[in-house]
């Protein structure tokens, strides 16, 4: 009994890594160019851009949560396209939280970004360097911001209930992760076990908040 609880447990802190590992990571892939295009740049638009990425910033999850699954579902328009997950899988708990996270990456980073000496930037190009160049020197300027955009977003989906039980379902052996589990528990009146999880959850935080901050360490030394 106790061998087969340790491997529910195993698979529920493996999916949960998983699935917001996968996010944070094309979140990030997104949403720090877009935080560097929108520090760096002025087009039409950008104004708008902005208060886009700030709503998104302070969205409810379940209302991320409805909105990806009426995308996900028979009824939407999109319905039948081959690059969609499908409902009540982890591709689409997936989904759901790198829309959660791409603004917060891309807010921060943003404003990283801006706060960088503007003078950098032109003395960097008057040298001979590309606008790609260019913006790569800011980024390098930029990077505890950056990195601090990154535990931003991890922290906003790793602790995130309501889009992933909508979206995932909480089932048992597929989508559940470590907090919808906790909010099962909870409501079973299991609150030894629930406490347990939310302690392995906040350890799970914390360890990959450390990494990330020894990465920021390493790379402020480099």
């Amino acid at each position: 009994m106790t061998g087969s609880m340790n491997a529910q447990l195993d698979e529920i802190v493996l999916l949960s890594l998983r699935v917001s590992g996968i996010a944070l990571f094309f979140s990030s892939l997104l949403g720090i160019p877009a935080g560097i295009l929108l520090g760096l740049n002025r087009f039409p638009g950008k104004r708008i851009a902005i208060i886009l990425i700030y709503t998104g910033m302070g969205f409810p999850p379940v209302v991320i949560g409805l909105l990806v699954y009426f995308l996900l579902s028979q009824r939407s328009p999109l319905a039948g396209l081959p690059f969609l997950p499908d409902l009540f899988t982890p591709e689409a708990m997936i989904l759901a939280q790198i829309i959660l996270a791409f603004p917060l990456v891309a807010g921060f980073t943003m404003t990283a970004v801006q706060a960088v000496d503007p003078a950098l930037r032109l003395q960097v190009m008057a040298l001979g360097a590309t606008r790609t160049q260019a913006a790569l020197a800011v980024l390098r300027e930029a990077r505890n911001g950056v990195i601090a955009a990154i535990v931003a977003g991890f922290g906003g989906i790793i602790s995130e209930v309501g889009a992933v039980m909508m979206v995932g379902g909480n089932i048992e052996g597929r989508t559940r992760v470590l907090t919808t589990a906790i909010v099962l528990e909870t409501r079973q009146g299991n609150f030894n076990t629930a406490l347990a999880l939310s302690l392995i959850l906040l350890g799970m935080a914390f360890v990959v908040n450390a990494l990330l901050f020894i990465l920021q360490d390493r790379w402020q030394d480099a």
